[in-house]
């Protein structure tokens, strides 16, 4: 990142202050984290790198209020999910590497203590399916949905880094909810897979096939809750989608 005004826009609208505990991912050689120490109450930093680790805990050694953990973003997050700690409110924060995102949001939402809020620079081609509404819904975006509000704060250019990648970013705001909108988030995601199952097949045909209930069956729920019979599973909203559950788990 050579742009530091990127920097500087994450923090101001991703709404850092005094009293947020961050979570910064992947802080490279600090330039992240150099701005974070001191608009944030404290900043844990964790680096895969040992080089850039070792680097970091010499550029950091007076700065109080950071602590740097050597290892990998997704062993760590397993390491928080075994820990019977004291809930704590903190916020993720990072530049990550485009391939994780997916991976990394799941887990990140998996977690008993979620973060408030999730600020990453993601892909933008990603950042426009993560908001994605009713008739463009995908996987990622009611995965995501379910459990969070996100919002694109702004756009990256390529121009923006060094050397400069093949694709633009953009900077993304999770608003994690208190409470999920299911109660079974992990059989709601299975029931949405099914739907998803064959792109080019009507969402009945793939949830009976999926969930092994007549297609008859589908149709009286699609009554229910008002969904066309001929709809597809990018034509559903978030809240259809948890309306279908409801009535499944019932039955």
């Amino acid at each position: 990142m050579i742009d530091k005004g990127v920097i500087e826009k994450m923090i101001i609208q991703g709404g850092i202050t005094k009293n947020d505990t961050i979570l910064e991912i992947g802080p490279g050689q600090g330039s992240l984290t150099y701005a974070l120490f001191s608009n944030a109450k404290k900043v844990i930093a964790v680096e895969k790198d040992n080089k850039l680790y070792n680097y970091l805990l010499k550029k950091f050694e007076a700065i109080k209020n950071v602590e740097f953990v050597n290892g990998d973003i997704l062993e760590y997050l397993k390491k928080q999910k075994n820990k019977k700690a004291k809930k704590q409110r903190y916020k993720v924060i990072g530049n990550i590497p485009y391939y994780l995102t997916s991976h990394l949001l799941r887990e990140l939402l998996a977690l008993e203590n979620k973060p408030s809020e999730i600020i990453l620079m993601v892909q933008k081609e990603v950042a426009e399916r993560l908001i994605a509404k009713k008739g463009k819904m995908n996987l990622l975006a009611i995965s995501v949905q379910v459990f969070a509000e996100p919002e694109i704060l702004f756009y990256v250019s390529k121009d923006s880094f060094w050397p400069k990648p093949k694709v633009d970013s953009a900077v993304i705001k999770l608003k994690v909810y208190k409470v999920c909108k299911v109660e079974n988030p992990e059989e709601f995601l299975k029931l949405v897979h099914a739907g998803f199952g064959a792109k080019r097949k009507l969402l009945s045909n793939n949830l009976a096939k999926g969930l092994g209930v007549s297609k008859e069956k589908i149709y009286d729920i699609f009554r229910v809750v008002g969904i066309d019979i001929k709809a597809r599973a990018q034509d559903l909203s978030v809240k259809d989608w948890t309306e279908i559950y409801k009535i499944i788990t019932q039955i």
